[in-house]
């Protein structure tokens, strides 16, 4: 069984659903309008029937049906369906690096951010779903809504990563073919992978017209490269290593670093896909406090 305190904090999701987000269609639907991107307020298609309740606004009433059946039923449109929330988390080996002084890994800080947001979706009856991948899929739970549910995605989260490498590119082609009823898809990975690659499979996901979230999770020992001193750099996810004096390297780790950063932004941007640095040094509460916000400003 999973340690939920290890991913939930409650002063936190409190804060979160509570203190910026104070109405029932907030907790997770204004963070960015999760409902009204893609699936609510975004178009007003027909999506289902669904019978009429007491107190339901008649001006939806399908009047037709009700001729050929003398039963009440009204018109749904995807505006006013149900959230899906698909999750990829990453867990190859390279997203278990925890640099120098670092309080968790990005594997670590991913499922986090992972559970606290699947939690504030399934507290406005909305459903989850979860993949994690390296290579290729390692665990799928199919989307559901409730406590129990969320219980079941933080028990598939509690895994500590393996020794495989990432190829994130094809898993999401797989998972944009897996994840069938249209939603929202948060992809948490550090990226390390070809970009191209990458950004086609992005493209599938946005084919399918979902909406997507990549949140970037960095270690800061990977964005400044703090090193000074000789060190033994090995490879977390192949056999290579080298013995260097990093103030030889940091000029060009940087540089390559920032065109490998700004090629995925880029590429995200020209998909519209919102593209969010988490930096695992950083406050997970503030971090998703201000992803919330930016979100609910863009669908303002």
């Amino acid at each position: 069984m999973a340690d939920y305190r290890k991913y939930f904090d409650p002063r936190t999701l409190a804060r979160l659903a509570g203190a910026k987000l104070r109405s029932r269609r907030a907790a997770l639907g204004h963070m960015a309008g999760m409902h009204r991107s893609p699936l609510r307020g975004l178009s007003v298609e027909f999506a289902e029937h669904r019978e009429y309740s007491p107190g339901d606004d008649l001006r939806y009433v399908d009047w037709k049906v009700f001729g050929r059946s003398d039963k009440f039923y009204l018109k749904q449109y995807e505006e006013e369906t149900n959230l899906v929330c698909y999750f990829a988390v990453d867990t190859s080996a390279s997203m278990g690096y925890r640099g120098p002084g670092a309080a968790m890994s990005k594997l670590e800080y991913a499922q986090r951010a992972a559970a606290s947001l699947a939690y504030l979706v399934t507290r406005q009856q909305d459903s989850v779903a979860l993949a994690t991948f390296d290579s290729e899929v390692r665990q799928f739970v199919r989307p559901g809504r409730g406590a129990e549910h969320w219980r079941h995605v933080v028990e598939s989260l509690d895994v500590t990563g393996d020794d495989r490498p990432t190829s994130i590119g094809p898993v999401l082609h797989q998972l944009a073919e897996r994840f069938v009823d249209r939603g929202l898809v948060i992809v948490l990975s550090d990226l390390f992978d070809d970009v191209p690659k990458l950004i086609a499979g992005l493209k599938h996901l946005r084919h399918r017209r979902h909406d997507v979230i990549v949140l970037h999770v960095l270690d800061a020992a990977e964005i400044d490269f703090p090193f000074r001193r000789t060190t033994l750099f090995e490879s977390v996810e192949t056999d290579d290593e080298i013995l260097a004096h990093p103030l030889a390297l940091r000029k060009a780790y940087l540089a390559e670093f920032s065109a490998f950063l700004a090629a995925a932004r880029r590429g995200c941007r020209e998909l519209s896909i919102d593209h969010v640095v988490l930096r695992t040094d950083a406050s997970l509460e503030d971090t998703l406090a201000r992803l919330l916000a930016a979100r609910e400003a863009k669908s303002a």
